[in-house]
C-alpha cells in the first residue's frame, strides 16, 4: 500500500494553489538542467517548475528539496491518476526522475511534509509522438503485464477462501488465509497506482484514509478486516459486508489490468517506490500491525520489484552493465537476508515481525537502503 496518496481536490482549491505558486515564478530557482531536465524545486510553500511545456517522450525531472521538510513528488493525470512519483525526499537532497509521457495536460505536484494535496503545477506536453521504445522495451511491457494478470487471477480463489471464512465467521481460519489472500496483489504493487482507485479501496492502513473519511464508514479491504481478526477478535455483520466488497473490488482489479498504462519507466519507478514503501511500511512493523505477517508482504514486494528488473535487464545491461550487476548483488542479498525468516523456500510461512529484534529489523532496513539506491537509476538506464 502507499502509504500515501494525493486525493482528488476541487477545481477552485487547486486553482488557488495554481495562482499563490505562479506568483512567485519570477523567482523561481527552477532554473533548468544542463541536460535537458525539467528542474523542480520544491520548498514548503511552493513548487516551481522550470518549464510548464515540454514534448512527449521520456521526460525527466531533476527535484531539488529546497525547504525544511521531506517531500514528494508527483506527475498527474488531470483525474489524479500518478504517473510516477518519489517519496521521502529530505530537506537539501536532490533526486532524478524518469517517465514516459504522452501528448496532453498534466501536474507536476510537490507535497511538502508528505501531506495533504500538494502544491501544483499545470503543465503540457506537447507532440503526437510517444517515446522511442526497442522490441525488448515492448517485450518487458508485454511480459510484465501479463505477470501482473497471471498474480490477479490466481489471487481471486486464494481471497475467497479468506472471504468464505469472514463470512462463515471462523476467525481462526480467516486468519489463516489472510497473509496468502494477499501475496499476489503485494507482487503487482509497482504499478499499483495504474489501477486507480484499487489500492485505497483494498489496501489502505486506518491512518492511511484521507481526511474527513470515517472509519466505521470509509474504511475498506484486507487492513480493516485484519483489524477485526486480530484485534477486535470478532466477525460481525459489518465484517462480512466488506468480505464481500473485497470480493468486488479485487475482481474489477483484474479485469482493470489489461487496460492499466505500464511502461518501461513505471516499471522502473514502481519498483523503486515499493522498496521505499517496504523501507517506511514493512520494515517498521507498521503495515501488518495486528496480525504481524509483514515478512510476507515484504518477500512478495522484492519479488514484483525484482520481476520488473528481470524484465527491463536486457535493455538495461546494454547501457549501464556496473549498475545491473549491483542490482543483481543486492537482489541476491535482500533475498537471503528473507530466507532467514522462512520456514523454507517453498512456502510462505515468515516468522511473525513481532518476534523480529531490533537488531535484524535494522538489518533488514540497510538491505532494503542498500537495493533501493542503484534501483533509483534503473528508470535512467533504461531509456539512454
Amino acid at each position: 500500500m502507499r502509504a500515501v496518496r494525493l486525493s482528488v481536490v476541487t477545481a477552485a482549491a487547486t486553482a488557488a494553489a495554481l495562482t499563490a505558486v505562479t506568483g512567485c515564478t519570477e523567482k523561481s530557482d527552477a532554473k533548468g538542467d544542463a541536460h535537458g531536465a525539467v528542474s523542480v524545486v520544491a520548498k514548503d510553500d511552493s513548487c516551481e517548475v522550470s518549464k510548464k511545456e515540454f514534448p512527449a517522450g521520456h521526460l525527466e525531472l531533476a527535484v531539488e528539496n529546497k525547504g525544511s521538510k521531506v517531500t514528494e513528488v508527483y506527475i498527474l493525470f488531470p483525474d489524479d491518476r500518478i504517473v510516477t512519483e518519489r517519496e521521502n525526499i529530505g530537506p537539501g537532497t536532490k533526486a532524478k526522475i524518469t517517465a514516459e509521457v504522452k501528448a496532453g495536460d498534466y501536474e507536476i505536484a510537490c507535497k511538502p511534509g508528505m501531506k495533504g494535496d500538494g502544491i501544483r503545477q499545470k503543465v503540457k506536453v506537447t507532440g503526437g509522438t510517444t517515446a522511442k521504445r526497442s522490441p525488448e522495451m515492448d517485450a518487458a511491457v508485454a511480459a510484465y503485464r501479463q505477470y501482473v494478470q497471471t498474480q490477479a487471477d490466481e489471487t481471486l480463489p486464494k481471497v475467497k477462501v479468506f472471504t468464505d471464512a469472514v463470512r462463515a465467521g471462523n476467525i481462526e481460519a480467516a486468519k489463516k488465509a489472510y497473509a496468502d489472500s494477499r501475496i499476489g496483489w503485494e507482487r503487482t504493487e509497482p504499478v499499483a497506482e495504474s489501477f486507480g482507485d484499487i489500492d485505497p479501496k483494498v489496501d489502505v492502513r486506518e491512518d492511511g484514509l484521507e481526511a474527513g473519511q470515517d472509519p466505521a464508514k470509509d474504511w475498506t479491504g484486507w487492513h480493516r478486516l485484519e483489524k477485526a481478526l486480530w484485534q477486535d477478535k470478532k466477525i460481525g455483520d459489518r465484517e462480512k459486508q466488506l468480505a464481500d466488497t473485497l470480493d468486488k473490488d479485487l475482481a474489477d482489479w483484474v479485469k482493470r489490468v489489461g487496460k492499466a498504462e505500464i511502461t518501461p519507466t513505471s516499471m522502473a519507478n514502481g519498483a523503486k517506490e515499493l522498496l521505499d514503501e517496504v523501507a517506511s511500511g514493512k520494515v517498521t512493523g507498521e503495515e501488518e500491525r495486528y496480525s504481524h505477517t509483514d515478512l510476507v508482504d515484504f518477500k512478495a514486494n522484492v519479488e514484483g520489484a525484482q520481476k520488473s528488473f528481470e524484465l527491463l535487464k536486457p535493455v538495461a545491461s546494454k547501457n549501464d552493465p556496473k549498475l545491473v550487476a549491483e542490482l543483481d548483488k543486492q537482489f541476491a542479498a535482500l533475498n537471503t537476508l528473507l530466507d532467514k525468516y522462512r520456514a523454507d523456500k517453498t512456502t510462505y510461512v515468515f516468522t511473525p515481525y513481532d518476534q523480529v529484534g531490533k537488531e535484524q529489523q535494522k538489518e533488514l532496513s540497510d538491505g532494503v537502503n542498500a537495493l533501493g539506491e542503484p534501483l533509483s537509476k534503473l528508470a535512467a538506464a533504461v531509456v539512454k
